[in-house]
């Protein structure tokens, strides 16, 4: 089975730690990883993300190490 198509609102970052350091420059609100992507977007695309069961993670930095936090089934 293949998996729908979707688009998310954000912008593309070519790794995680770019996102998070993209987060104190721009209007978005998280990091996250979908797809094999890493994505910065509004905390509502997120939401959107979540209610549609689409699975994600968002990327967080703890003390220097790129973290992340499972939503759904990723």
């Amino acid at each position: 089975m293949r998996d729908p198509d979707i688009t998310i609102r954000g912008t593309r970052h070519p790794n995680a730690h770019e996102a998070i350091q993209h987060l104190c420059v721009s209007g978005d609100d998280c990091a996250i990883s979908v797809g094999g992507m890493y994505l910065t977007v509004k905390k509502a695309e997120a939401e959107r993300l979540e209610a549609s069961g689409i699975p994600f993670a968002y990327l967080v930095d703890h003390h220097g190490k790129i973290m992340t936090i499972p939503v759904g089934d990723e």
